[in-house]
């Protein structure tokens, strides 16, 4: 085992993964020449409008999945809430929904950004309610279902698809069901881990000061860090990657965990406080990207929010070991390997 305490280890984290890892192509490139484009239903207006019918089906608890589209930022915005019936809204459109429009539920929410191409989105393997936490699913907003757009690492649009996540959750979400707000949580998977870590964390993560899992990609903060003081000392960020990880990561997963350290250092934290909230764990040694299992990466995606209170507990007592990730440090700072060292 070793401890990320220092930006040299880092270094040598990215050497290690540069030399032993193999050299697939995701997070996709574009699949057109020019910039990717945001699909959006012609709507201006700053808030949240209605662009599509909702639907309803059932989720793996037998609560209830609402599939709605919005327009955001005239962005189209599509996504799904699982939640017991009567915490819908009377105005969701969810027959039975019980709550009142813009009013406080007991429960949290779990919003997953899905990786390129949008599989988890379809998979929405967040759905049902974990630990008092409800799971929203939220679909890029562009043909190619790139968060952040653009191409590889340069999300060109970035900032713009962070602002229409955070206004989703200030400004729509309440319109839909009633949850906690102080209690909303994250998940990223590759590309929408990538955008969470560079774009959304850097600009509104001090508004939220709760949790989030970046599985299989991470970005050092591209844009200008929002009150980084309470960010680091209150938001719990967990980096889940594999020692099989893709060519493209190699460096940017570290620089990424380097970047959050140096803000906590930097803000006085010490690294007995820095270990308690930023985690890292790359146990599984094969399986590919995002095969925490060992097996695939729907599987694997799957095991992870399975297994997501055990890593980040909105009550504080995550138990840090995820049952098929052979790991009993993940709530430590260090990245492991099984074919290098064990944990």
């Amino acid at each position: 085992m070793f401890f990320l305490s220092s930006w040299a280890q880092a270094a040598s984290f990215a050497l290690f993964l540069t030399l032993a890892l193999p050299t697939d192509a995701l997070p996709q490139p574009k699949r057109a020449k020019g910039k990717t484009t945001s699909a959006n239903s012609g709507a201006t207006t700053d808030g949240a409008t209605i662009a599509a019918a909702t639907k309803i089906t059932v989720a793996t608890d037998g609560s209830t999945i609402m599939d709605k589209t919005v327009t955001i930022n005239g962005l189209s915005i599509r996504y799904k809430i699982s939640a017991p019936t009567d915490q819908f809204t009377t105005a969701s459109g969810v027959t039975g929904g019980a709550a009142a429009v813009n009013s406080t539920g007991t429960n949290g929410l779990n919003v997953l950004l899905h990786g390129d191409g949008g599989q988890s989105f379809i998979d929405f393997p967040n759905q049902a309610v974990q630990d008092n936490l409800m799971g929203v699913v939220v679909l890029a907003p562009n043909s190619d279902r790139f968060w952040g757009g653009g191409s590889g690492l340069d999300r060109t649009d970035g900032v713009a698809h962070s602002s229409a996540v955070n206004s989703l959750i200030q400004q729509q979400l309440a319109q839909d069901v009633a949850f906690d707000p102080t209690k909303v949580f994250f998940t990223g998977v590759s590309g929408g881990s990538i955008m969470l870590s560079g774009f959304f964390l850097p600009a509104f993560g001090a508004t939220y000061q709760t949790g989030v899992v970046l599985a299989c990609g991470a970005l050092e903060p591209q844009v200008t860090v929002v009150d980084a003081n309470t960010l680091v000392k209150s938001m719990k960020i967990h980096f889940q990657t594999t020692s099989d990880e893709l060519a493209l990561l190699h460096t940017a997963i570290p620089a990424a965990v380097t970047a959050y350290e140096k803000l906590a250092t930097d803000a006085g934290m010490s690294d007995a406080d820095i270990g308690a909230v930023q985690t890292v764990d790359s146990t599984p040694d094969q399986g590919g990207h995002c095969g925490f299992d060992g097996v695939a990466f729907v599987s694997g995606v799957q095991l992870l929010s399975d297994g997501y209170s055990q890593i980040i507990s909105n009550g504080g007592n995550a138990k840090g070991v995820v049952t098929g990730i052979n790991a009993a440090t993940v709530l430590k700072v260090c990245l492991c390997y099984s074919t290098v060292e064990t944990c």
